[in-house]
Parts: C-alpha cells; sequence; structure tokens
C-alpha cells in the first residue's frame, strides 16, 4: 500500500472543465486558488495558454510555441477563492468551446525571493507539501544555481524565456543532468554539459550555464519544478514494448493526469490524458502540449488510468514503440491516505 500524507489530492491539483461564453466567466469547482493555470480548447484549435500567479494574471505563455510572455487583459484575469475568471478571449472563453483547464496549488500567491542559489529569484512560490514550485529569476551568463524552494530534489524542472522568443527548456530525472527535452516541439532527448551544467538538482537548488534557453545575462525566466510526493504525483520513464498489451507504470495512486513524451527513437508529440475528459476507461482523450490540435479520441492512443497506475493499450509509436524510453509526468489520488480511505480501480 502507498500511504501518503496528501489525504484530499484536489486541494493541490484538479481539472476543470467548461463551456466558454464568449464573455467573462468566474470558473468555480477547482477547489482551491489556483497559483497555475493551463487552459485549452477541447473543440477548437487554439493553443495552449498558461498563467501563474507568480508572473500575475493576464500574463501568458503558450505551450505549444516559443513565443515571449505577452498580456492579455480577456484571458485569465484573477485567480480566485475556487477557481479563476476568463474574459471574452477566443484563446480562453470562445462561445461555445469545450475547454479544459489543468490546475495546481504552490505555494502563496506571488511568493519571495528564493536566496539558496548563486542566483537568487525575483520571486518564488513553492508548496513543499505538494512537491511543485514556480520561480522567476533574471539570468547571468554565468554558471550558477538557482534556488527552487521545494525542500526535496526536484525530478522535473521546466525553463521558459519570458522577454523574447525561445524554446521551453525541461529537465527530467530518468534523462540525466545532461539530457533535455523541448515542451514546445517534438524532438527526442539531446544531451550537452551547458544544459544543466552536468549537475544533479539538490534539495535546495538547480544548476545553469550560460545556455541561452534557462540563463542567458540579462534575460527574465520562469521555472516550474516538481518534486515526487509518495500516493500523489511520480515522475520517471518506462520502456515500451510495442504491443497492444503495454506496458504498465506504477505510480502508487490512481491517475488524475499524466503527460507522456517519447524521450528515444522518431520523435514525438507531449500526450496529456485526465480523468475529466475520459472519465472511465478505457482513456481515449488525448491533448498535445506541442500544438494546437483540439480533443482527439480515436483508437490508437487507448491508456487505462488504474488504482495504482497506468497501462498503455496500443503500440502506437507516440506511448508504445518496443524498445524506445518515455518519460512521463503523473499526479492523482492516493491508494490510502492518512485519513484511511482507499482509492479504487475505475
Amino acid at each position: 500500500m502507498a500511504y501518503t500524507t496528501i489525504n484530499k489530492s484536489t486541494d493541490y491539483f484538479n481539472t476543470k472543465l467548461f463551456t466558454g461564453n464568449g464573455g467573462t466567466q468566474s470558473l468555480t469547482g477547482v477547489g482551491f486558488q489556483p497559483d497555475w493555470v493551463w487552459l485549452k480548447s477541447r473543440s477548437v484549435a487554439d493553443s495552449h495558454i498558461l498563467f501563474d500567479a507568480v508572473r500575475g494574471v493576464t500574463k501568458r505563455l503558450m505551450s505549444n510555441a516559443a513565443s515571449a510572455e505577452s498580456t492579455e487583459a480577456q484571458e485569465v484575469q484573477s485567480f480566485d477563492s475556487d477557481g479563476f475568471t476568463v474574459g471574452n478571449s477566443d484563446n480562453a472563453n470562445r462561445s461555445s468551446a469545450t475547454m479544459v483547464s489543468w490546475n495546481w496549488k504552490a505555494g502563496t500567491g506571488q511568493g519571495s525571493s528564493n536566496t539558496d542559489g548563486s542566483i537568487n529569484t525575483t520571486y518564488t512560490s513553492a508548496n513543499t507539501t505538494a512537491g511543485f514550485s514556480i520561480s522567476k529569476y533574471t539570468g547571468t551568463g554565468s554558471t550558477g544555481t538557482i534556488g527552487h524552494g521545494l525542500g526535496a530534489e526536484p525530478e522535473v524542472i521546466i525553463v521558459k524565456k519570458l522577454n523574447s522568443s525561445e524554446s521551453w527548456f525541461s529537465y527530467h530525472k530518468p534523462l540525466g543532468n545532461t539530457g533535455r527535452l523541448v515542451l514546445n516541439a517534438t524532438d527526442g532527448v539531446a544531451t550537452d554539459a551547458g544544459y544543466w551544467n552536468s549537475t544533479t538538482p539538490t534539495s535546495s537548488v538547480f544548476s545553469v550555464t550560460s545556455n541561452g534557453s534557462n540563463n542567458a545575462s540579462g534575460d527574465t525566466y520562469m521555472a516550474y519544478c516538481f518534486a515526487p510526493k509518495t500516493g500523489y504525483s511520480k515522475f520517471g520513464s518506462y520502456t515500451g514494448n510495442g504491443n497492444a498489451d503495454g506496458t504498465f507504470v506504477y505510480t502508487g495512486f490512481k491517475p488524475a493526469w499524466v503527460m507522456v513524451k517519447k524521450a528515444t527513437g522518431a520523435a514525438n508529440s507531449w500526450f496529456i490524458g485526465d480523468n475529466k475528459r475520459s472519465p472511465s476507461n478505457i482513456v481515449f482523450n488525448y491533448l498535445l502540449a506541442d500544438t494546437s490540435d483540439v480533443d482527439e479520441s480515436g483508437s490508437g492512443q487507448e491508456r487505462d488510468f488504474l488504482s495504482n497506475g497506468f497501462k498503455i493499450r496500443n503500440s502506437n509509436n507516440g506511448l508504445n514503440t518496443s524498445g524506445e524510453t518515455y518519460i512521463y509526468m503523473s499526479c492523482g489520488q492516493s491508494l490510502v491516505g492518512q485519513n484511511n480511505v482507499p482509492c479504487t480501480a475505475r
């Protein structure tokens, strides 16, 4: 049994589905005031749009583009006690469009400067219970370290330059401290000592060199850091078997959200599934973090979300090529928490 101190996973992560009304709309039912909101239209090919409390409302990034941060007054307008408010932008609230938002809880609002590293962050909002932090910093162009505030080693770090166009840079522990993937692209893993200074993150800092994607002098960056928490979140890798009876990935909890990326072999997209768009098995629905494509629900990407992990149910290249490595990020509901309430299979 995977016991956890997180009795209610929806205090820290939740998926919200809604239909756009083309005006202003306050979305409730998230269960907390979110600090990171990731929005996507399911029915229209609009971009993924991402907002966080450290940068502040109206400040948009797009996971499927290298574009710089932009100010969008009619997209996410406020982070509310039980959700968020959107304006009349088509990307955020197109009339009659079906929408999905993925919502995470970090620390308290914008947070404060973190001075653990040689490069101080402007702000860091960290949730040590849930293993998630958001940091803003200014690059120095020199080898250094940056504090993440988690008090535990992050196994995923996603970095985005704000002030000019630059691809999303991401670190994943199974790929080593010289590896990186690009969130807005299908590229497989690339390796270079200059990405993370060939240094594994510690419980207090992660390392950078002079790479323009995460530490050019005078440029501003956001870092989203994730540390695993038993029974709530897990980040790792699996090897495909090329069979419709695919690989089972143990997480220790029933997944609520899973993102998978092929890291080796032929290039492929970032696949996102959740338990709201696909409330029962088989999980057919998927969105691609690197494209503006609509929500797909056809065959070829089948998965099951089980009480203690997820299982691939197809031999598609994007999820299950024989012998290839895939990385994943997952969060969800514990098997048994301190309240001794078990979660069941679907």
